[in-house]
């Protein structure tokens, strides 16, 4: 199986899923939602968030393969604002099927005071701690996925321990120090159905574009012979899950 991922539409358009590999129809996706709220599409492009938007389409697209062909809700590690949670989150609709996105809400490592990518706004004015979890709900609120899209607060690996279904679709996108994204590895790659599809965000083959954590996980998960390469764009890759081996039967 191999994604049609590099061919991202242009904004104020989605795809339907094709076969393996196909783009599929154009399907217009500008119309204002009931009441005249901004459609998902507008509030993903608004939405605070590092994924890029030819991503965010293909992220779309690829929920929509793997809710076609495996079976269980979609998953993410890392929600953010909502941003990739808005594309997910239309897929699960369209699709009939729930996202459930998982973070603490709290910043990981690298949003925190002193780092590149600190947001002042997301720091909470009473706590001093980041809170993104207001921003979420919004983008939720604002794209009409409510109904669509769980927030599960909470460490990702504690979660996990707990979780008791296959999953369609597992994107991981939390914090990206060693320890941390290992523990994010560790806790839901085993979750993913067979069939289903594992994305992996900000997979970087040249060190100078970013760090190499999500990549040698990445290629990890590729190694152990479970999963095979399913395509990608910029640094999103994907990877589908296969059939587990038969028992050998010795005579």
């Amino acid at each position: 199986m191999q994604l049609s991922c590099n061919d991202a539409p242009a904004p104020g358009e989605r795809r339907n899923p094709g076969a393996a590999g196909e783009a599929g129809e154009p399907e217009p996706a500008g119309e204002p939602e009931p009441g005249g709220a901004p459609t998902w599409l507008a509030v993903a492009l608004a939405a605070k968030g590092f994924m890029p938007d030819d991503e965010g389409m293909a992220l779309h697209r690829a929920a929509l393969e793997a809710a076609a062909r495996a079976p269980g809700p979609l998953l993410e590690v890392g929600t953010y604002c909502g941003k990739s949670a808005v594309y997910l989150g239309a897929a699960a609709r369209r699709a009939g099927r729930v996202l459930f996105s998982v973070d603490h809400h709290r910043g990981s490592e690298e949003l925190q005071p002193g780092w590149p990518h600190h947001d002042p706004e997301v720091v909470d004015r009473l706590t001093g701690s980041i809170d993104t979890l207001p921003w979420a709900r919004r983008a939720l609120h604002e794209a009409g996925l409510e109904s669509h899209v769980v927030l599960v607060v909470g460490d990702s690996s504690t979660v996990a321990r707990h979780w008791g279904v296959p999953l369609s679709l597992v994107f991981i996108d939390g914090g990206h120090g060693a320890e941390v994204a290992r523990a994010d590895f560790d806790a839901w790659v085993g979750l993913v159905a067979e069939g289903g599809l594992l994305a992996v965000h900000d997979v970087f083959a040249d060190p100078a574009d970013g760090g190499q954590v999500p990549h040698d996980l990445y290629h990890e998960v590729l190694a152990s012979g479970q999963f095979q390469p399913a395509g990608g764009i910029g640094s999103l890759r994907f990877a589908l899950r296969l059939p587990s081996p038969l028992p050998f039967d010795h005579p």
